[in-house]
């Protein structure tokens, strides 16, 4: 799947605390199936990915992703976030606290808005969950889980509805170290199984050497020079 992106959004003075506008300005060309978005705090690493999921809209340019234009500012044309296909899992997991693990993976299927039941019965949910080994924690809620369960049933709820991309920020952000390793090798065993592209913003070395068949490097909202 090919990623051919411009992305170029004004912000004003409020964004970061910065004393003047800030410009994103982002291009990226490459068929890698593991992109990293690297660059330090607020050099655009968010936006950007917000941008590919449909959450932000940009004031020029274009993104088109396996041959499917989501936005051109030229056209114009924007696909809505929920007809672009991609699961998207923020920093914090965004699990829903009323829900218990297996409700929150069986979200992922859902048309609606409305809950799914506390005693669903669905064959791909209990795939899920044992693929994960969420079996025995599925009647717990998120805040009775550890950050390694909360990001699993987050994965899970995300890849249950077959999307065509995974976009993740900072996924292991919230993990200790001994941790963030295990899950480093599970995510890319998990992507290589499922052969899905994955693009994940990050400021740790240690996920560029994982996942950085092709590095997006961002300084100031712009391509930073190899």
């Amino acid at each position: 799947m090919e990623f051919d992106l411009h992305l170029h959004k004004t912000l004003g003075h409020n964004y970061h605390h910065s004393h003047g506008q800030f410009v994103l300005d982002v291009r990226l060309q490459t068929q890698a199936q593991r992109i990293v978005i690297f660059g330090e705090s607020g050099s655009g690493k968010s936006l950007s990915l917000q941008a590919i999921a449909g959450l932000m809209t940009p004031d020029h340019g274009h993104i088109r992703i396996g041959g499917r234009t989501l936005f051109d500012s030229a056209q114009p044309c924007f696909v809505k976030p929920q007809e672009r296909a991609f699961a998207y899992v923020a920093q914090d997991y965004a699990l829903f606290p009323h829900l218990n693990v297996q409700q929150n993976i069986a979200f992922g299927l859902n048309k609606s808005w409305r809950n799914p039941s506390k005693k669903i019965q669905n064959a791909e949910v209990e795939l899920w969950l044992q693929r994960f080994e969420l079996t025995s924690l599925a009647q717990q809620y998120p805040h009775q889980l550890s950050g390694g369960q909360k990001q699993r049933t987050a994965l899970a709820r995300a890849l249950i509805s077959r999307p065509k991309a995974l976009l993740l920020d900072e996924p292991f952000a919230a993990l200790d170290t001994g941790l963030k390793q295990r899950m480093r090798e599970e995510l890319a065993q998990l992507q290589s199984m499922l052969a899905i592209p994955m693009m994940l913003i990050s400021h740790d070395e240690q996920d560029v050497e994982q996942f950085g068949d092709e590095v997006l490097h961002l300084h100031q909202g712009r391509n930073r020079a190899s």
